[in-house]
């Protein structure tokens, strides 16, 4: 989530499999660390200083291949019960951590519009067409995630002193990502993230705030988040447990 040098496609051998991973290069890494990350798709990312040689990195991946192989596996299991939505009622989505029933309203002289109704979120539009019904579902969470997430910036903020002002941000749609904070120190949100409970949105914001003071994932940033929020290594586990049901399309 922070600022990325270099990214290069490497592969080793961990018995009969082959992992595959991206090798992020980060300038301002300063500590000899690397961190390896399975994604919720299944990915392979490995952060690592600037200066550190390649075969250092290839070792400890290597070190940790068994772990790799297992969490790998358990993305790519849970990815393979997650079907695409047709966006048709009955359907479920979420919201806040809850969950929703899609309902379509097809009415020929009514625009195209959603908003939540109880247990539903309806969608009106004058034709049973999907793409429409998920540009006007994309376009609701976007506004409710501008909302949500500006309260939210503003609580998660408020006790960290290195935040001087609300930095800038912006909403981008993401297929594997939650957020973002460029090197100039703007920050970007996945609208998805709107689906997640509370908790697992203020992780993410006070995740991309620590990048802020720390522009790395070194281990002064995770004491920084460690001493914001203690519970945040379940929280996000919490996040990405539901994000192949939040990223599906």
């Amino acid at each position: 989530m922070q600022a990325i040098g270099r990214v290069s496609q490497h592969r080793i051998a961990y018995g009969d499999e082959v992992i595959v991973f991206s090798l992020r290069r980060q300038q301002s890494r300063a500590e000899t660390h690397v961190a390896i990350h399975v994604e919720p798709d299944a990915r392979v990312l490995v952060d690592a200083p600037d200066t550190a040689p390649l075969a250092e990195v290839l070792a400890a991946v290597k070190k940790r291949a068994r772990w790799i192989s297992q969490h790998v596996s358990a993305a790519k299991a849970r990815l393979a019960h997650v079907l695409p939505r047709e966006y048709v009622s009955g359907e479920s989505l979420h919201y806040l951590g809850r969950r929703y029933r899609l309902k379509v309203v097809v009415d020929a002289s009514s625009k195209t519009q959603a908003r939540m109704r109880g247990a539903f979120i309806s969608v009106t539009t004058p034709e049973q067409a999907p793409a429409t019904i998920r540009r006007t579902l994309d376009a609701w969470y976007r506004q409710r995630a501008r909302e949500v997430f500006a309260d939210r910036l503003a609580v998660v903020s408020a006790p960290l002193r290195w935040v001087k002002q609300l930095p800038s941000t912006r909403l981008q749609f993401m297929t594997v990502q939650w957020g973002s904070c460029s090197p100039l120190g703007r920050i970007t949100l996945n609208p998805l993230l709107v689906k997640a409970p509370r908790e697992c949105i203020d992780y993410v914001l006070l995740h991309e705030l620590c990048h802020l003071l720390h522009h790395n994932h070194s281990p002064n940033f995770y004491r920084t988040l460690d001493r914001h929020m203690p519970s945040w290594r379940a929280v996000k586990e919490k996040l990405d447990n539901m994000a192949e049901e939040i990223f599906r399309i």
